[in-house]
Order: C-alpha cells, then sequence, then structure tokens
C-alpha cells in the first residue's frame, strides 16, 4: 500500500464528506486529484476518504472521537449499499495511477482522468459499476453509454467479482447494417 501523499492528513467528518481544515493539507490534496472546493471549505468525498483512511494517510475524528476505516464502512453502508463497490473500484483505479472523482449521471459512479491529465485536462472516461450477478437492464446501459458518447467520453463498466476482483470493459459503439440478400430470386432467368 504506497501513496502519493507524503504526510498523514486531518479531518473532521462532517455529515457524508470530510472537511479539511489546513491549507496545506488542502494543497497537496488538490496537486493530487483529491476533495472539491465547496464555498470557502475542502471536503473529501466517502470514497476518498476510506481510501485515504485504509492508506494510513488520514487521521479522522467525529468531535472529539477518532473514526476509522471499519466504523466509518459500516455508517456509509447505511446510507449508501452501494459504497463497497464505489471503494474498491476507486481503490483500483488510484492504484494504477488514475485521478478518479465522483460521476456527474447516466448512470457513472466515476470520472476517470488519463495519467498525467488532471487539471489540464477534462476526465477521459466515465466508468460505472457492476456487481457480477446482479441484474441490470439493459435498456438502460445502452441509453447511459449512448449518453456519455455524445459527451465525447469514453464508457467503461467495472464488473465486480465475487472475489472483489475488477474487471474493466470499455464499450463502444456498433452499428450493424441491414442484412439484404444479394440476390433476388427474380433476378434470375429459367
Amino acid at each position: 500500500m504506497s501513496s502519493d501523499l507524503e504526510f498523514q492528513i486531518h479531518g473532521n467528518l462532517s455529515k457524508n464528506k470530510t472537511l479539511i481544515k489546513n491549507q496545506k493539507m488542502q494543497n497537496e490534496l488538490k496537486q493530487k486529484g483529491y476533495g472539491e472546493n465547496n464555498d470557502c471549505d475542502y471536503f473529501l468525498n466517502t470514497f476518498e476518504t476510506l481510501y485515504l483512511l485504509y492508506l494510513k494517510k488520514l487521521k479522522l475524528t467525529k468531535g472529539s472521537r477518532i473514526v476509522d476505516f471499519d466504523s466509518l464502512m459500516q455508517f456509509c453502508i447505511k446510507t449508501d449499499e452501494d459504497i463497497l463497490t464505489k471503494f474498491l473500484i476507486f481503490r483500483d483505479l488510484r492504484t494504477r495511477g488514475y485521478v478518479v472523482k465522483d460521476g456527474f449521471g447516466f448512470g457513472s459512479d466515476f470520472r476517470v482522468y488519463e495519467r498525467g491529465n488532471f487539471g489540464t485536462k477534462s476526465s477521459k472516461y466515465l466508468v460505472f459499476a457492476l456487481n457480477e450477478g446482479a441484474q441490470e437492464k439493459i435498456g438502460q446501459i445502452q441509453k447511459n453509454i449512448y449518453e456519455i458518447t455524445q459527451m465525447g467520453k469514453e464508457p467503461i463498466i467495472a464488473v465486480i467479482e465475487r472475489r472483489g476482483e475488477i474487471i474493466y470493459y470499455k464499450i463502444s459503439k456498433m452499428n450493424f447494417n441491414e442484412n439484404k440478400p444479394e440476390l433476388q430470386m427474380n433476378d434470375f432467368n429459367f
């Protein structure tokens, strides 16, 4: 477990987000693609908080109480049944060197930036998760893929196997031309 952050961050749990007060910590997090400004405050999303707790790079408190990874995960599962799936994908993508941000609709869970492009270009990929064995309506997936490609992004489906392994599928649009017989029966003279 390595991290691109060089020191431990201190955060306070506020509702479903983590408030980072220290300006130096905010700047380092911002450079590495973590968190977002909200008015005058700087917050980490839940999956970012879980990831940094997992790496032991974050000391999280709620009031005077210290919150650890397991406690936060149990709390989050009550309000977001997909948080474990989101955490697993976020952790996997960050470990691979990608900057990952919260998705913005179309069924996507994450916006993913190409390596080295965060802050200079918009996200290239929109990733959405499917758990192995879960049923999804193909029409909704097709609609999401269409909307994502219309935005100029590449849709990626992250399938989480029962063992926790993640397999990524890049989806692209394919058009099938109508099959027409090459020869018509009335084209023959007998």
